[in-house]
């Protein structure tokens, strides 16, 4: 535990970001998985679930919670599960 008072109140704030932050990657990850079993099942509003998830996966990229590359490669496989 830090002694310096600056320090303490970085720990407090990274501590809040962290769970911020596992949070918004949590409904990413539920995003795309209720968007892949509509995709499997075939299910009428599978395309509100991918317009979801594709916000999700830019609100991501755009905080720095996962990277472009991660965001592209995820976005054109759901893209490619809409199309079947």
């Amino acid at each position: 535990m830090p002694v310096i008072k600056s320090a303490m109140k970085r720990v407090k704030t990274n501590e809040k970001a962290a769970l911020r932050n596992q949070s918004q990657v949590s409904k990413l990850r539920t995003a795309v998985k209720k968007f892949e079993s509509a995709a499997v099942k075939g299910s009428d509003d599978k395309q509100d679930l991918y317009l979801t998830a594709i916000s999700k996966l830019d609100q991501a990229k755009t905080k720095g919670l996962i990277k472009a590359n991660k965001a592209a490669r995820t976005k054109s496989r759901l893209t490619k599960q809409l199309a079947k």
